[in-house]
């Protein structure tokens, strides 16, 4: 609930931008610019040429490049972010859909066209559509006569026309449930368009996260990337010193025969060779994890001092907090998810991205570091209420963290990995004498919102009231430059 009006006010700020305080908003031209930013050699469609969203397209009636759910067609364009702006200005302004709503679908669905799938679900393109649904709503946006999810253009409009026939002109919040049924992905929406609209509604400042986000990132998956392959290294080093240290007893053997000897002395050199190969490859890693931290520390620095907002927090994947506690694994609901049950004893299986960010779930003190075949990378926390808490499968652990040393909430401790005996990466959560995390109150609040229940759904309630509508219905086409869209706030 506390999410949900927080949504609720982040959107009354979206619609505020460039007003005082009447109940009734505009969305402003950004300011006066140049011709609007060519987006393919083929120009933008009118509205007078779009399909209805009051009708979805008619079985056959739209054509498709082949093996459109596949795979794209031709090589995926990449935009600049005038031309992105540009395009979400047009298709919103086509449908009556706020532009910031598109950026952020556009966001959270494919991180601008770095990620078009097919996801898991099979869902493809720049604003992920399932094939049925792009059947039924997919949209010629670019004017070549294809509807093509993979082209920024036809995706785009495409969102846009479902949205507004999912209500979006009058009930937004109810719209972007329709385009994915959990509640904390209309919130992140909500909150990504309302930072959007802020700064003036050119949304560099998102742009600008992005950069950040995809800094941290890139960092985070490096240092855990590079740290696994350091500890396979070390473990496969010391094999070899104890296979050399073996091969040079058998040399040293005093009552050898000759033949014997030449056969040990060829083991020996081979071990020499290998282990002095392997002793390289430790000292390269070891260089390259260290340049690594430094990097991973300077994007951390960079992110930290932008991570307040709860948007920007989000696009950051920064710690969430409720009651007291903080989620243990960054990153959120679209990619963080949790069993509410265990395969061998109670614990909690916190699956994420390798490389997500872990941290200390409260202020405890660290009770010792674990490194073993079974745990892997690990760590054992003691909270101020006397509960004893087991990280296990890190691929890095922080270099602060040792016996002793005090971890406050939110504190950065390592990076989710798969070392030990694990079947991918995730953290493993476990609690001394052993239960089950989930079944705590304070982990279940953060159900759709930090991450998402893997075997049933998470769900949150849903919004009834509208949050803003056209006022009037907007008109066939709107120049997004040089007219305005007028919303007015419904419901309170």
């Amino acid at each position: 609930m506390r999410r949900a009006l927080a949504a609720a006010a982040l959107v009354a700020a979206l619609l505020s931008v460039g007003t005082a305080s009447a109940d009734t908003f505009e969305l402003l031209p950004t300011a006066p610019v140049a011709a609007p930013v060519a987006l393919a050699p083929v120009a933008l469609p009118l509205a007078a040429s779009l399909p209805s969203a009051e009708v979805p397209n008619e079985p056959g009636s739209i054509l498709l490049p082949p093996n459109v759910f596949v795979a794209p067609f031709v090589p995926v364009r990449e935009l600049s972010y005038d031309e992105l702006h540009a395009l979400w200005l047009h298709a919103g302004a086509a449908y009556g859909i706020p532009w910031q709503v598109l950026a952020a679908i556009n966001k959270i669905e494919s991180d601008f066209g770095r990620n078009m799938g097919p996801s898991s679900a099979g869902a493809v393109g720049w604003m992920q559509f399932m094939p049925d649904t792009w059947l039924r709503w997919g949209t010629d946006g670019n004017g070549d006569a294809i509807a093509d999810p993979w082209s920024p253009e036809d995706a785009v409009f495409s969102a846009a026309r479902y949205l507004a026939a999912a209500d979006g002109r009058t009930d937004i919040s109810r719209a972007i449930f329709a385009y994915n049924h959990a509640q904390w992905y209309v919130d992140d929406v909500l909150e990504l368009a309302a930072l959007f609209g802020g700064g003036g509604g050119d949304g560099d400042v998102v742009f600008t996260l992005d950069r950040l986000a995809i800094a941290l990132e890139e960092a985070q998956v490096a240092v855990s990337v590079t740290s696994e392959a350091l500890r396979a290294a070390e473990a496969r080093e010391a094999e070899l010193v104890a296979a050399a240290d073996a091969a040079a007893a058998a040399a040293a053997a005093p009552d050898l025969l000759l033949s014997d000897r030449l056969v040990a002395d060829r083991d020996l050199y081979a071990a020499g060779e290998a282990l002095a190969e392997t002793t390289t490859d430790v000292e390269r890693l070891r260089v390259e994890l260290a340049a690594g931290e430094a990097a991973l520390e300077a994007a951390r620095s960079g992110a930290h001092a932008a991570s307040f907002a709860p948007a920007a927090a989000g696009l950051l994947a920064a710690p969430s907090r409720a009651d007291g506690y903080v989620f243990p694994v960054g990153g959120g609901p679209a990619t963080v998810s949790v069993g509410r049950e265990h395969h061998d004893y109670p614990a909690a299986d916190i699956a994420a991205p390798m490389g997500a960010p872990v941290y200390a779930l409260a202020d405890a003190i660290v009770l010792n570091t674990v490194d073993d075949d079974r745990c892997g990378i690990g760590l054992t926390l003691r909270t101020a209420e006397g509960l004893t808490w087991v990280y296990c499968h890190l691929s890095y652990r922080d270099e602060f963290v040792q016996a002793g040393t005090v971890a406050m909430a939110g504190q950065s401790i390592g990076l989710v990995g798969s070392t030990g005996r694990s079947t991918g990466p995730h953290l493993h959560l476990g609690l001394q004498p052993a239960r089950y995390p989930q079944e705590m109150p304070w982990f279940q609040e953060f159900a759709g919102i930090a991450f998402a229940w893997q075997d049933a759904p998470t769900t949150l309630a849903v919004r009834g009231a509208p949050i803003f509508a056209v006022v009037p219905p907007a008109p066939a086409f709107i120049d997004p430059v040089d007219d305005v869209i007028q919303f007015t706030l419904l419901g309170g």
